[in-house]
């Protein structure tokens, strides 16, 4: 996961991405809409996965996505998460979904660190699967190849002239100055028609909320969907491991965890702030395989 560059403009919509297809349109128009999402964010597998390991993480991808997609959830799928190697996310939904299932809600991460030639292909590829758009961002920079571009703004300018309909994501870090990329995200040449974040909680809530009340000032209306962590328990290795890539309130996990909240709790706390503070649309990562629909439901609907 990687931010985003830019400067200051004001006072009308932004980072429209011209005429649009139908498709294109609704999920776009989902964002925008009033009302609270909670939207969810799956790892291909890791590559170099033995035959037999590799198979049973595919199969749980399928039945993830496809019960995901069919409730017409918002899914969003890495691209070697944290500078983890992954299988393509496309190859998946191609070979093994297709048809098979509605894609109007799936939306694939695209990182700078591949090739310029590689990105174009990724997006004409995507947009002939028919997925709802292509997320763009610039990639983890701590290890693997060298973006392609500089930042994730660039490579949208580039796949933004080839398909002008298509929907393409930005990136944003409430955790940096939270007006300084509220304006990064208000910049002409941003270039999105939709906003994802970095991790936040509810222990990071002033932060969301200097980055909405910037975004606000400047006439910003493009839709943010901000991410959730589902904290699957207070482990300290994990924990530090985690603060590699992105801040982990780790005390306050811990202290949640030591309260007695399960995992599921701790993760539904984080939605039910975010959404208080007017975040109402959010995307949960760290689900894994089958059980992703199940925990999606658990954390949208645990209330304490």
């Amino acid at each position: 996961m990687s931010g985003a560059p830019g400067a200051a403009g004001a006072g009308r919509p932004r980072n429209g991405g011209g005429s649009r297809s139908r498709r294109p349109r609704d999920i776009v128009a989902r964002l925008r809409g009033p009302g609270p999402l909670v939207g969810a964010e799956l790892r291909p597998p890791r590559l170099g996965l033995d035959a037999a390991r590799g198979m049973d993480v595919w199969i749980d991808m399928y039945h993830a996505v496809r019960s995901l997609a069919r409730s017409g959830t918002f899914v969003l799928l890495t691209d070697d998460a944290a500078g983890n190697p992954e299988e393509e996310s496309l190859a998946h939904l191609a070979a093994n979904l297709g048809a098979a299932a509605d894609l109007e809600t799936v939306v694939p991460f695209l990182t700078c660190k591949h090739t310029v030639g590689y990105c174009r292909l990724f997006a004409r590829r995507a947009a002939g699967l028919g997925v709802a758009g292509v997320a763009v961002v610039g990639g983890d920079r701590t290890g693997g190849p060298e973006r392609c571009v500089p930042h994730g703004k660039d490579l949208r300018a580039i796949l933004r002239r080839e398909q002008p309909g298509f929907p393409l994501g930005g990136w944003a870090n409430p955790h940096r100055d939270p007006v300084e990329q509220a304006r990064f995200v208000a910049a002409d040449d941003f270039g999105a028609d939709f906003v994802l974040t970095q991790i936040v909680s509810h222990h990071s809530l002033a932060r969301v909320e200097s980055f909405r009340a910037e975004l606000d000032r400047l006439g910003v209306d493009i839709p943010v969907v901000y991410g959730v962590f589902l904290y699957r328990s207070a482990n300290p290795r994990t924990l530090r491991y985690l603060n590699r890539y992105f801040p982990v309130p780790a005390r306050e996990i811990a202290a949640e965890f030591a309260a007695g909240m399960s995992a599921d709790e701790i993760c539904a706390r984080s939605v039910r702030r975010l959404r208080e503070a007017g975040a109402e649309k959010v995307y949960v990562s760290n689900l894994h395989g089958r059980d992703a629909a199940r925990r999606l439901g658990r954390v949208a609907g645990t209330r304490r």
